[in-house]
């Protein structure tokens, strides 16, 4: 059957089971719109107040669902408004669709109203990206996208369309998605003399520690690692991305590793004999010092992409393929050990050194409302962050017990995503309550979200960590630039509550320790409209433990 391009579009992402995607509409995307109107009762279009947002909600939905996230925006400056979430999607390995108009083929090239090349601006921050120029290339390039996508580490791609293409017509035919195109990695690049080595490694093993990354959770390897754990008697870290791929209230996790991570996770990286690290690319924020990093310790690194392999930390023992597959390998001549010195000396550390904070009973401590946010919630809730102070204490003070519940920008550090990946992980789990955990300085970027949640009547809540400052900035001048806090002080007299308010949002100021339980069932509560909780926290509550700039892992302080 015969289409125009803008139709073809449509019908492949109905083909991809696309059925929500969020944008924002334009002069060069208009011929799309119109595609997706008639197409209304099969495909959910979620307006977005800024294209931004649109970008960050389709993130949140591909995290919280594992699904390919769709973004669709103008041309210009419709496009380049996407950047910033596309590059957040890349840098965390989010699998997302990012669809752009652009202007007729004729016009390309001649600084046409509207004209950006957004393919050449996204090429450092997409997996791959196609610009279409001709009707007939159109559907095989957007199936590529979302093969491209999701195989192998996931990340965006972007299909930038020009809007005589949209208007062509072309000879249609459907085509179901190839199952292969979504296989990871296949087991044979690795030798069975390196699986040998490897699991000799881990059964030779004084001192193993297990850092478990994101990756594990996107290859669905959950099980593995707590059965490689258990099984072997292994205490295991998270990365921040890693979160929930081994559960928080296991006895044998010590916590996140790194920057912020905890003095056990951190002094057992510093002495252990055997780093197993699964999906995570020893970012800085993990390795800090990397002269002092595991000095006594062989790694071993499994993980899908072979370029993060050996570029930040040497890999004695190399591992590249579907870390699912290869940790079933290596569970199979595992031996078994139990209670072993090692074991008892970091769960030891574990008590000696946990998480902690001074009380008050007149002060609302951040520390204290997750706690209660995980309590009230019996920890089921998905917890989206924005980026700062408040998004560590949401990594510490929350256990988060399965992949897919903490949903936060780690490799940007992007301020400003939160609302918009809280809006895309609600639509994406209708049956979860979906809470971002804000500061005040990220919220402002991006606060206009709050009109498309109320919109789409969506009980999300914003537990806004209220300081007055850029906390984490404030943080380090205070620590290490000798208390010069220039521009970090942002008390602007914004009465949040009642913007929530002037929204159609829910807004509840919580100036007292006693009230934050209140508040917080309050806001569980509700059903249908959005739920912002100011809470009013003191602006030197500092993240602790923190491993101080150029300092090794061992060297961690907590106060």
């Amino acid at each position: 059957m015969k289409l125009s391009g803008a139709d073809v579009i449509i019908e492949c992402l109905k083909e991809q089971g696309v059925d929500t995607v969020f944008g924002y509409p334009g002069g060069q995307a208009i011929i799309i719109y119109d595609a997706l109107y008639r197409a209304r009762n099969e495909i959910r279009h979620i307006l977005t107040s800024h294209e931004q947002g649109a970008s960050h909600a389709a993130d949140g939905y591909a995290r919280a669902t594992g699904k390919v996230g769709v973004c669709i925006a103008t041309s210009g400056p419709g496009a380049t408004n996407l950047v910033t979430g596309i590059a957040t999607a890349y840098m965390d390995s989010v699998p997302m669709v990012a669809i752009t108009g652009q202007v007729p083929t004729a016009l390309l090239g001649k600084d046409s109203f509207q004209e950006v090349d957004i393919t050449g601006i996204t090429m450092p921050v997409t997996k791959h990206n196609f610009i279409v120029k001709d009707v007939a290339q159109l559907a095989q390039t957007i199936r590529k996208a979302f093969a491209i996508a999701k195989e192998g580490r996931p990340g965006p791609v972007l299909v930038d369309v020009c809007k005589d293409v949209t208007a062509a017509e072309v000879e249609y035919t459907p085509q179901k998605p190839d199952k292969d195109d979504y296989q990871s990695t296949k087991l044979t690049e690795i030798t069975s003399d390196d699986l040998d080595r490897a699991i000799q490694a881990i059964n030779e093993a004084k001192r193993p520690l297990l850092l478990s990354g994101a990756g594990v959770g996107i290859a669905g390897a959950e099980s593995e690692i707590l059965e490689l754990a258990e099984t072997a008697s292994i205490p295991v870290c998270t990365s921040l991305m890693g979160m929930g791929t081994f559960p928080g209230t296991h006895p044998l996790y010590t916590g996140m590793v790194g920057m912020h991570g905890t003095k056990a996770s951190n002094y057992a990286v510093h002495s252990c004999d055997l780093l197993i690290v699964a999906g995570s690319r020893f970012s800085d924020r993990i390795v800090s010092n990397i002269n002092t990093f595991a000095p006594e310790a062989r790694i071993m690194h499994i993980d899908v992409d072979p370029a993060e392999v050996s570029k930040n930390v040497r890999a004695d023992f190399p591992l590249v393929g579907d870390i699912k597959k290869i940790l079933k390998t290596l569970l199979k001549d595992l031996v078994y050990k139990k209670d072993t010195d090692w074991m008892k000396k970091v769960l030891e550390w574990k008590e000696i050194y946990p998480l902690k904070y001074e009380s008050s009973d007149t002060v609302i401590k951040p520390q204290y409302i997750i706690e209660r946010i995980c309590e009230l919630t019996e920890g089921d809730a998905l917890i989206t962050t924005e980026v700062g102070q408040h998004q560590m204490w949401a990594a510490q003070y929350f256990k988060y017990n399965r992949f897919r519940q903490f949903i936060s920008s780690g490799g940007l550090g992007t301020m400003g995503y939160g609302l918009g990946a809280c809006i895309g992980a609600q639509l994406a789990r209708p049956d979860k309550k979906v809470i971002n955990i804000a500061g005040d300085g990220s919220f402002r970027m991006n606060c206009s979200e709050l009109a498309t949640a109320v919109e789409y009547k969506l009980p999300i809540i914003i537990a806004l960590f209220n300081n007055k400052a850029l906390g984490m900035v404030r943080q380090w001048q205070e620590l290490f630039f000798g208390g010069r806090f220039s521009q970090t002080s942002i008390d602007r007299g914004t009465d949040f509550a009642a913007l929530a308010e002037a929204f159609g949002a829910k807004g509840i100021n919580v100036n007292h320790p006693a009230q934050v339980d209140e508040a917080i069932t309050s806001a569980l509560s509700e059903t249908c409209r959005p739920v912002l909780l100011n809470f009013e926290i003191d602006k030197d509550d500092k993240v602790f433990p923190i491993v101080p700039p150029g300092a090794g892992l061992n060297e961690v302080v907590d106060c």
